[in-house]
């Protein structure tokens, strides 16, 4: 009768001096958490956050792109459609939206060296996201800076087809963008915490910029069509 001899499973050095962990075979590995003060900022990824992000992105993408097609229609077949002369702040506004983007970019990085380096010393990723946060406030304040002076001049929502859809577009982003400093309080609570992960920070990144470019896009579309 054969006797089946069980191979002892193979031990090889791990990260950490002075222990051992057994070979899985295939690449396969015991993962073994690292000592020291950044322990708790996790840099594993999670496909989730990621997806979810695009899928949000691609139904704000797909929410404006019927308003615009909306927009293109009435036009076309409008005779009480007037050009609407678009308040000067907005364009204050854009700069200030594309400086956001900028702020949060450095914290990405300063995060990210932070992560890699394992010191909390890395830069300072919470003073550049509190500067993104302050731009976006500032953002929003613009727009209802522009909004008043549309209600100065006797526009609101309702008084022509295309002051409808400038109060529709702005609005609408401006919610969005309301919507993303909800994140960022989010992610400026995780890294006070230290247990922020590299996806939730890539994935409002992701969020952060695309409604900057979406405004880009609706800017146009209102000095364009409006």
């Amino acid at each position: 009768m054969a006797t089946t001899v069980h191979e002892q499973p193979k031990l090889k050095p791990s990260r950490e001096p002075g222990k051992w962990q057994p070979d899985l075979g295939g690449g396969g590995r015991i993962p073994v958490p690292a000592d020291g003060p950044m322990r708790s900022l996790k840099d594993f990824s999670e496909p989730p956050a990621s997806t979810a992000m695009w899928v949000l992105i691609a139904a704000i993408v797909m929410s404006f792109a019927a308003f615009t097609s909306a927009l293109v229609v009435r036009q076309g077949g409008a005779l009480d459609w007037r050009h609407l002369t678009l308040p000067p702040i907005l364009f204050l506004n854009t700069v200030v939206i594309l400086l956001s983007s900028v702020s949060l970019e450095i914290t990405r990085r300063q995060i990210g060296i932070r992560m890699s380096a394992r010191s909390v010393r890395s830069g300072k990723p919470a003073l550049w996201l509190g500067a993104t946060a302050f731009l976006g406030s500032l953002f929003i304040a613009g727009q209802y800076a522009a909004w008043l002076q549309l209600r100065a001049q006797g526009l609101y929502m309702s008084t022509s087809p295309n002051s409808s859809f400038f109060y529709l577009f702005t609005v609408l982003h401006a919610l969005h963008v309301l919507g993303g400093m909800i994140g960022l309080l989010y992610v400026g609570v995780k890294l006070e915490r230290m247990t922020l992960r590299r996806s939730t920070l890539t994935a409002m990144c992701r969020y952060w910029h695309f409604i900057g470019i979406l405004w880009l896009y609706l800017l146009y579309i209102l000095w364009a069509r409006i």
